[in-house]
């Protein structure tokens, strides 16, 4: 218990029993919002317990307590502004724009298959093991039974190939490489 005495805790928990309601209503005035209120009082002891021994307190605790509590209310307010700014600020897709843009994800996925079915079946499996099923070189090395050489180079040649047949196009080899992140 954070090396406090029995006397030590017990302060607190008088200070607490005393002070949380008066607290709360500070905290209510700035934030208009009752539960955000006594988080913001609770957050405020649980502070005050954990710096306890090094809190000097010129004043009352009362009103350290209300200076402190009214800083936090603020913060919490400026917090939701801030949070409710951001919010305005994103635009939210048209019900159509979200169907073109799974038109267009579903004919890149369909691209990328067909770019995949046109590698060699062994170079394919090892492509695949790797990127989609995220096989180490090891690992894939280990189930198909050869050399982690192979493995590399056998990847050097599906990265060399897939960027030939997709002209250096790098929004393909990346949607290839995501692929296996979804």
């Amino acid at each position: 218990m954070r090396n406090l005495s029995v006397r030590q805790l017990e302060e607190i928990e008088t200070l607490y029993k005393e002070n949380f309601a008066f607290l709360c209503l500070v905290s209510f005035q700035i934030t208009k919002d009752r539960e955000a209120a006594k988080d913001i009082v609770q957050d405020f002891f649980i502070y005050f317990w954990n710096k306890h021994q090094s809190t000097n307190i010129n004043l009352s605790f009362k009103a350290y307590g209300a200076k402190a509590v009214k800083n936090l209310s603020l913060q919490y307010v400026e917090k939701i502004k801030r949070m409710d700014v951001e919010k305005n600020h994103l635009s939210i897709p048209e019900y159509e724009e979200i169907i073109n843009l799974e038109k267009k994800d579903d004919s890149k996925i369909a691209a990328v298959l067909k770019l995949l079915e046109s590698l060699p079946e062994a170079r394919r499996n090892i492509f695949i093991s790797h990127v989609v099923n995220d096989l180490s070189y090891s690992e894939i090395a280990e189930t198909y039974n050869i050399s982690i050489n192979t493995v590399k180079t056998q990847m050097k040649r599906s990265y060399a190939f897939i960027r030939e047949k997709t002209n250096g196009n790098i929004l393909l080899l990346l949607i290839i490489m995501l692929f296996n992140k979804s």
